[in-house]
C-alpha cells in the first residue's frame, strides 16, 4: 500500500480543536514502553500515569521478556493476565497499567517488539533479553547503502507478516484489536538504521539524512496504516499517531527546523492529530517549531522546561510532564511535592507520567505519589 492508499481526513486547526474528544494521554501497558491514547475529556487536573520496567515484573513475578514474548500471542496473554494480578495485588484501586479495565478483550499489542519495530522491517537484527525490552544490534548503514535505500515492500516483508498474524491471533482471541505498536520518530528510527553517523550527515550530508528520513517516514506510515485498517474492521478506530523525538536534543533547533520538522508535519497530516514525545529532556528549544505541527493533540516534556510557555503554547494539547523515575526513587517527598506543586501552577492541567520505574522502588514511594497527586486535585476541585 502506497502513503496515498492511507489518508485521515485531518481534523480541525489546533486552535478549533475541542479538548474532549480530540486530547490524547500517557497510557503504560504492563511493561510497555510509554504511549499514548485517546483521552475521556474526564481526566483530573494532574493525572498520575505509572509504568514499570520489565525488569520489575521479571524480578517480582519472574516473567521472560525473550524472543517468545514478543513472538507468541497466546504466551504474551498469560503473561499480561498475571502483570495484572500482580498490580491488583500490590497497588489496587489504582488503575495502573489499566488493571480497572477488563481482562477481555485485553491490550495485547502495546509493548510488542518495544520500540524497535521499524528498524526491524528494515532488516536489523533484534537482540532480545529476558529482563528487558529488545534492543537492535548496532547497525550502521554504509553512504552507499543510505542513497540507495528504499522503503521495504511490506507485502514480501517477513518481520511484518509475522506481525500482522499475530494481529490476527488477537483478532481471533480477543474480539477486538485493542493497543498500539511503538513505531517510533523519524530521528530514533533512522538512528537505528544509520548509528552515530547520522548526526555528521545532518552538517555534512543533509541530503542524505533527507533521503534516510524519507524512506522510514514512508514505512512508518505505512505500517501504521495497514495495522490501522486492520484495528478498525475488529472495532477499534485509531486516527492518531504518537512521534518519539527521544533523541532531539542530539539536534540543534535549526537542524530539527531544517531537515527533521517536515517529515512530522507529513505524519501529523496523515493521521489527523498527533502526540509529541520528548522523554524527559528540556523541550524549550523545540517548542515553537512544534507549535507549527498540525493537530499537536498531546505533548511532553521534562521538569527543566519552560512550562508556562508550553501552556501558554499548547492550549488544547494534552499536556504532560516526564518525571524521572530516579526522582521519584531519591528525593525527599517533600521534594516531590514542590515539584507537583509547580507542575500544577504553571503547566496542568496535565498528565505527570512516571515510567520505567525499575525493580527496588518501594511501593510505598509510589502509593505516595499518587496520595500527593490526588491532594492537589483536592484542592483544586474546593
Amino acid at each position: 500500500m502506497s502513503q496515498s492508499e492511507y489518508k485521515i481526513k485531518p481534523m480541525a486547526e489546533n486552535s478549533a480543536m475541542s479538548t474532549e474528544t480530540c486530547q490524547l494521554i500517557s497510557y503504560i501497558a504492563p511493561a510497555a514502553p510509554a504511549t499514548r491514547r485517546p483521552a475521556t475529556g474526564e481526566e483530573p487536573f494532574l493525572r498520575p500515569e505509572i509504568g514499570f520496567t520489565s525488569n520489575w515484573y521479571h524480578s517480582a513475578i519472574g516473567i521472560d521478556f525473550g524472543r517468545r514474548w514478543h513472538t507468541d500471542p497466546a504466551y504474551r496473554r498469560r503473561t499480561l493476565l498475571d502483570m495484572r494480578s500482580e498490580l491488583r495485588r500490590r497497588f489496587p484501586e489504582t488503575g495502573i497499567g489499566g488493571i480497572d479495565r477488563p481482562d477481555r478483550p485485553l491490550d495485547m499489542l502495546t509493548g510488542t517488539y518495544g520500540c524497535i519495530s521499524v528498524a526491524a522491517i528494515y532488516g536489523v537484527p533484534i537482540v532480545y533479553a529476558e529482563e528487558n525490552w529488545p534492543a537492535c544490534e548496532h547497525w550502521q548503514l554504509s553512504d552507499d547503502d543510505v542513497d540507495n535505500l528504499e522503503p521495504p515492500d511490506l507485502d514480501d516483508n517477513p518481520f511484518f507478516e509475522g506481525l500482522m498474524a499475530q494481529v490476527e491471533w488477537i483478532a481471533a482471541s480477543e474480539g477486538r484489536i485493542e493497543g498500539f505498536i511503538n513505531w517510533q520518530g523519524v530521528l530514533n528510527n533512522a538512528y537505528r538504521l544509520r548509528g552515530e553517523k547520522l548526526f555528521y550527515d545532518m552538517v555534512d550530508s543533509p541530503h542524505r539524512c533527507r533521503h534516510l528520513f524519507d524512506c522510514v517516514c514512508t514505512t512508518m506510515i505505512e505500517a501504521a496504516g495497514r495495522l490501522y485498517e486492520r484495528q478498525l474492521e475488529s472495532g477499534v478506530k485509531i486516527d492518531f499517531f504518537t512521534i518519539s523525538n527521544c533523541l532531539v536534543n542530539m539536534v540543534s533547533p535549526e537542524q530539527y527546523r531544517d531537515i527533521i520538522l517536515v517529515f512530522d508535519c507529513r505524519i501529523a497530516e496523515t493521521f489527523g492529530r498527533i502526540g509529541i514525545h520528548n522523554c524527559a529532556w528540556n523541550a524549550d528549544p523545540y517548542i515553537d517549531d512544534y507549535a507549527g505541527v498540525p493537530d499537536v493533540s498531546y505533548i511532553d516534556m521534562g521538569l527543566d522546561s519552560d512550562l508556562a510557555r508550553a501552556k501558554k503554547t499548547f492550549t488544547n494539547a494534552r499536556r504532560a510532564l516526564m518525571y524521572r523515575p530516579t526522582d521519584l526513587a531519591d528525593k525527599a517527598l517533600e521534594t516531590i511535592q514542590v515539584d507537583l506543586e509547580k507542575i500544577a501552577h504553571e503547566y496542568a492541567p496535565c498528565d505527570v507520567v512516571v515510567a520505567d520505574i525499575e525493580a527496588g522502588t518501594p511501593d510505598e514511594r509510589v502509593l505516595a505519589f499518587l496520595e500527593l497527586c490526588g491532594h492537589i486535585n483536592s484542592k483544586m476541585e474546593n
